[in-house]
């Protein structure tokens, strides 16, 4: 048993410093890569297709953020649930937990993508969906949807290889998906003559060929951790603490949905296409350095967990420091392109529509104004999430989703002359309430992590 564990003991054992760029540097690499390819996809499609499928492809958003809102509370959840009972020793759950997420995985990937499909017409029109972008919205989600068992396993396995002290393997996994999906994307889009569908078609199979290479990697009986016939089998009480402290990041999800629909909606009535697609464009930077941090998160929440769940609270507020001061590092970078290199960003989008290329170069000079405060809201909400504090975690999520950002949504474009322009600022106006929020209750929840620490010296 010593052998088998000594990989999760180190988590208690080896600095924390040293161990969140252990964990985090894969963690990083991996979301850069995947959100890099954002940037490459939408690049290819604004190239090869044309802006209306540019416009066509934001509409999507909603859509891919509810469908990621299952697989995050599924993943994030059963991830987290791993590194607590690992650092419990309770290594008969941590087995099963495996087994679970790989049925959770089918059987929500399976409804959900069949459900979505039945009623994608309507679900794309109510998010704003224009006769002109409306069949490049449909052929991009049709394939996608198809698809959405592959992309739940994907992901899921991709969490359990982190939380199972494999930050490495899993960023490889995320690596190799962008990279196939690179070389398979202009091939279907320009070769095959296949358009946007093209685009999801080279997601889907590169996730595929992942995965297959996961399944490979947990069918490794000299893991501590791997499958086996015992471990398919539902248990419901790791399938309810699972969903429980997955809930925050679904309800993350779940609300940029919300968020998304509406934030598209208000467009298409202020701004038209041009203005949608503006907002698509922002969102793939605001998407890369929201992934980046996800990616130092992702770094954190194994040491945190695992600390936690050990009585090591002076390592949890260790390794909590370390990825504030990182989160805020990063995020100042976006703040800084977002600032002084919007124009050139968006013209690799849509070089031929410079009506587009100038909205949506001043929509993300608004956007990431609180980018310098707003990495702390970020790695608070997952640090609450990774110590089992879901209630917490949920709360810091639905304050800068619905309480601050939708009701800015609807209030600011008639504060603003331009309505438009009160549409760009509603993003950093929620994001610098909820930083504030989010710093206050950090702060709150440190001093009584050092007076626990104080009671067992």
């Amino acid at each position: 048993m010593n052998t088998g564990t000594e990989q999760f003991n180190v988590l208690s054992e080896k600095p924390v410093g040293s161990l969140l760029l252990q964990y985090a540097i894969p963690a990083i690499i991996a979301m850069a890569a995947s959100s890099v390819y954002n940037i490459i996809d939408g690049i290819f499609i604004g190239q090869g297709v044309g802006a209306e499928a540019i416009m066509g492809l934001a509409l999507t958003m909603p859509i891919m953020s509810l469908t990621a809102a299952f697989g995050a509370m599924v993943g994030v959840g059963a991830a987290t649930l791993m590194s607590v009972r690992l650092g419990q020793k309770d290594y008969d759950t941590a087995r099963s937990i495996l087994g679970n997420v790989i049925i959770m995985n089918v059987v929500l990937g399976l409804m959900l993508g069949l459900l979505l499909l039945v009623f994608i017409d309507p679900v794309l029109r109510f998010f704003g969906a224009s006769d002109a972008t409306l069949p490049y919205a449909r052929s991009f989600m049709t394939v996608i949807l198809i698809g959405n068992v592959i992309t739940h396993l994907y992901l899921g396995l991709n969490a359990m290889l982190r939380s199972t002290n494999r930050p490495q393997q899993a960023m490889y996994a995320t690596i190799g998906t962008v990279m196939l999906n690179c070389l398979m994307a202009p091939l279907f889009i320009f070769v095959c003559g296949w358009g946007i569908a093209g685009a999801a078609a080279a997601t889907i199979v590169a996730q595929l060929l992942m995965l297959l290479w996961q399944i490979r990697l947990f069918s490794d009986k000299r893991q501590f951790i791997h499958l086996e016939r015992r471990i398919i089998r539902l248990r419901l009480r790791i399938v309810r603490e699972s969903l429980v402290v997955g809930l925050p990041q679904f309800l993350i999800n779940l609300c940029a949905c919300l968020v998304a629909a509406t934030m598209t909606r208000s467009l298409t009535e202020y701004g038209g296409d041009t203005a949608v697609g503006a907002f698509g464009i922002c969102n793939r930077l605001v998407l890369f350095i929201v992934m980046v941090v996800i990616g130092l998160n992702q770094g954190m929440q194994p040491i945190a967990g695992y600390n936690y769940g050990a009585g090591r609270y002076d390592r949890v507020i260790g390794v909590l420091g370390r990825a504030l001061v990182v989160a805020s590092a990063i995020t100042l970078a976006g703040f800084v392109v977002g600032t002084f290199f919007a124009e050139p960003f968006a013209t690799l989008f849509a070089k031929d529509s410079p009506e587009l290329v100038h909205l949506a170069a001043h929509a993300l000079n608004c956007m990431v104004l609180m980018f310098p405060i707003v990495g702390v809201q970020i790695v608070s909400t997952a640090f609450f999430q990774s110590i089992g504090f879901a209630g917490k975690s949920i709360f810091l999520s639905l304050t800068r989703q619905l309480i601050f950002l939708v009701p800015a949504i609807f209030v600011l474009p008639h504060v603003f002359a331009d309505p438009l322009e009160g549409l760009w600022h509603a993003s950093p106006l929620a994001d610098g309430l909820a930083s504030v929020l989010a710093i206050t209750l950090l702060l709150k929840e440190v001093r009584k992590l050092r007076a626990r620490h104080a009671s067992t010296l």
